[in-house]
């Protein structure tokens, strides 16, 4: 199916960009930029997005290998509360 008919790029050749590892493309302009075009109309944004977001939710597997450099991973480990704000939350909740 015709993703960006401003580009002329499929579904596919979106996906086949989406290859999990450090170089993965992120963002749409790094989508844009893998498949050696820029945006145009910007009506194929959502598309792309969804697209990406159901692509990597299904092949992206941490190795060993990405497992510290991979913006995934990172995004995960830095959404995390971390063992101090833990503490302070529930000392906050006792005091009341």
């Amino acid at each position: 199916m015709i993703v960006c008919s401003c580009n002329v790029f499929s579904d596919g050749e979106v996906r086949a960009c989406l290859n999990p590892g450090p170089d993965c493309p992120r963002t749409l302009a790094q989508v844009y930029r893998c498949l050696g075009c820029g945006p145009q109309c910007g009506r194929c944004a959502t598309t792309i997005r969804s697209i990406m977001d159901e692509t990597l939710a299904r092949k992206h597997t941490c190795s060993a290998d990405c497992e510290t450099s991979c913006p995934l991973t990172q995004q995960a480990n830095s959404n995390e509360p971390g063992q101090h704000q833990r503490s302070r939350s529930r000392s906050t909740r006792v005091g009341q």
